[in-house]
């Protein structure tokens, strides 16, 4: 009998990993992706109602995300396998069945074989229902604002945390390892929080309090106005007045924890294209903030073979988006939707 067990258990076992084969000229790599039950039901309720889901969000119509994307997502989902991952996409149909999400998966090459990302279209009205954006979201013209896709991605997260909970990341964060912090901010630089990265408990004062001040201190003229600046003034003006950081510390203030610049922001951005002589193990951070629209700017992107920085991490942390584009594969697939 117990001969039996012990078969079954390992049968099971084999049956909880998915392989994923690598062929290359002199190897053959195997990886492993493990598989969890998640919902069998593929709402945004069923995935995210738990409060342990990681989310981003597109606020463009784009459906051919760049590669920085697609790292920043595969990312997280690879070094969180037990926690969903939900990509909300503007551009994407409406999605109500277990086939539709395979669709929309499938239509990404280097996400589909992680079985912990799920997609949705991102609707704003239905969105920020129930909360005191809706009414600011049915009287603003995005058409006359300058940095509306900012501003509604600000808007977003705030709902998509105060209702669900979570971790929310921009979509050019890399992740390192586990967050392993809640109800928390991120100092982007010393007593200047970010709204970038954070996480929070659903219904929480904080983020509700935080809608409340972007509707009523709403200046779409200003860039960041509705975001760090939003997240900094609310923070200091209801739970403390942030002290500078001296050291490597994180800071606490009442339940939320107020993360070092280390964490998410260890050095300047344009750094990650340089090629360093010894790559940095970033031992004190859990994420790398590569802020996207600087690269758009300076007309910066990761390039195989470079050496620079970004390239390994790109290696070490999204491997598959890595290959496709060191192949020149399509990683997005526009007839599978």
């Amino acid at each position: 009998m117990a001969t039996k067990v012990n078969i079954f258990a390992i049968l099971l076992c084999l049956a909880l990993i998915v392989f994923v084969y690598e062929i290359n000229e002199t190897e053959t790599v195997v990886k492993y992706i493990p598989f969890f039950f998640y919902p069998t039901n593929f709402t945004l309720d069923d995935v995210l109602s738990p409060g342990n889901g990681i989310f981003f969000i597109e606020t463009t119509d784009r459906m051919d995300p760049p590669s920085l994307v697609l790292c920043a997502v595969e990312s997280a989902a690879r070094i969180n396998p037990d926690r969903p991952v939900a990509f909300f996409m503007k551009g994407l149909p409406d999605i109500n069945s277990a086939e539709g999400q395979n669709r929309a998966r499938n239509s990404f090459p280097t996400l589909a074989p992680y079985n912990n990302i799920y997609f949705f279209p991102l609707r704003m009205e239905l969105l920020l229902s129930d909360t005191p954006l809706l009414p600011w979201y049915q009287k603003v013209n995005p058409e006359k604002e300058v940095h509306w896709t900012h501003v509604s991605s600000d808007a977003s997260r705030l709902a998509l945390m105060y209702k669900y909970g979570g971790l929310y990341m921009d979509i050019d964060v890399i992740s390192l390892r586990p967050v392993p912090v809640e109800n928390f901010l991120v100092a982007e630089s010393s007593q200047i929080s970010s709204n970038g990265v954070f996480g929070f408990d659903s219904h929480r004062d904080f983020t509700w309090t935080c809608m409340e001040d972007f509707v009523k201190n709403y200046n779409g003229a200003i860039r960041g106005h509705q975001g760090p600046a939003l997240f900094t003034r609310v923070f200091k003006q209801f739970y403390c007045d942030i002290p500078p950081f001296k050291g490597d510390e994180d800071l606490k203030c009442g339940n939320i924890s107020f993360l070092n610049p280390r964490r998410f922001y260890p050095i300047d951005w344009m750094k990650f294209f340089d090629i360093w002589k010894a790559i940095p193990a970033f031992n004190k951070s859990y994420a790398l903030h590569l802020f996207n629209s600087a690269h758009r700017y300076k007309r910066r992107v990761m390039v195989p073979g470079s050496n620079t920085l970004v390239e390994h991490l790109y290696i070490q942390n999204c491997p598959l988006t890595y290959q496709a584009v060191l192949e020149k594969r399509n990683t997005h697939l526009t007839n599978v939707l």
